[in-house]
């Protein structure tokens, strides 16, 4: 506190950070050792002859780093080129055996129908071939829609590379367009020719869409067989009002249209999940309760309250 007769002291403001670098954006050794330099000159002599020799050797030893590397580099690069080129053979060559493989299976198939139909009335081999087309595991043709989604634009961020891939369409978007088909009473819908059945499924894999764990690309077809004017239901339903919300907002393609006379394959394979009852064990002899059961106490239930 102070009295009339004093004077209050006087308050220092020291400068903030940004203040003070703008002021003076060169850091102080730098303008010293200009100084000196002007001062000194440029090093003359033994101190000249070592300051250029420490540099040349600094060079070499870098070059010769570098040559090392490459080297190496080149060494190992035989290696990797014959583990690619064998990796890339074995791919191929899984391929062709999954074709032969399908092939096979499709040449049993035929067999099967053939001894089927011979051993079975006709009126059985109609009701099979019915369930069967109902189920997926026939081929099957007929009119109906075809609905058809593309990806959008997907920029690249030039700075992180990442790619914006809020366009694009997703697992969802197919479920969706699927799921409003079944609702307006399609009897049969394929993805890109991947036949669906009770038992399918459209997950996301990354970027990657799988239909039954089959990878599918845009644009993607979704054909239906069912009732007349499928495609206009379609179009005027819920579904169809989404996707031309996602046209307009993010760039991306959708058309539904008829379908007439197409045939949609039959899906390759149906996993099934079946569940047998368990019997339990006969009872022993001598006793009134299942085997595994446990009777009742009156003692422990009066212990146990």
């Amino acid at each position: 506190m102070t009295t009339p007769d004093e004077t209050p002291p006087k308050r220092v403001f020291t400068p903030d950070f940004l203040t003070e670098l703008f002021r003076n954006p060169l850091e102080p050794g730098y303008a010293a050792a200009a100084a000196r330099k002007a001062v000194e000159g440029q090093p003359t002599g033994p101190r000249r002859h070592l300051t250029s020799g420490v540099l040349a050797l600094t060079l070499v030893a870098l070059g010769f780093l570098l040559v090392v590397a490459y080297q190496q580099t080149m060494a190992d690069e035989p290696a990797r080129t014959t583990a690619r080129a064998s990796l890339v053979e074995q791919v191929q060559k899984r391929r062709d055996e999954t074709v032969q493989l399908q092939t096979r299976a499709e040449q049993l198939t035929d067999e099967v129908n053939e001894l089927r139909e011979r051993e079975l009335g006709g009126a059985t081999v109609a009701k099979l071939r019915d369930l069967e087309a109902a189920t997926g595991l026939a081929a099957v043709t007929g009119s109906g829609a075809k609905v058809t989604l593309v990806d959008g634009p997907t920029p690249i961020n030039a700075v992180t590379g990442e790619r914006n891939t809020v366009a694009r369409v997703k697992d969802t978007d197919l479920q969706l367009a699927t799921n409003a088909l079944w609702s307006l009473g399609a009897e049969a819908i394929a993805i890109n020719g991947q036949r669906l059945t009770a038992t399918s499924t459209i997950r996301q894999a990354g970027e990657a869409i799988l239909v039954d764990f089959r990878p599918v690309s845009s644009p993607y077809e979704v054909i239906a067989i069912g009732p007349d004017d499928l495609d206009k239901d379609f179009e005027d339903g819920y579904a169809g009002h989404f996707f031309k919300q996602l046209v307009s907002k993010y760039g991306m393609s959708f058309n539904a249209r008829e379908a007439k006379n197409v045939t949609l394959a039959a899906a390759t394979e149906l996993k099934l999940r079946v569940a047998v009852p368990s019997t339990p064990p006969p009872a022993p002899s001598g006793s009134s309760f299942p085997s595994g059961s446990v009777s009742a106490d009156p003692k422990a239930s009066e212990g146990g309250r």
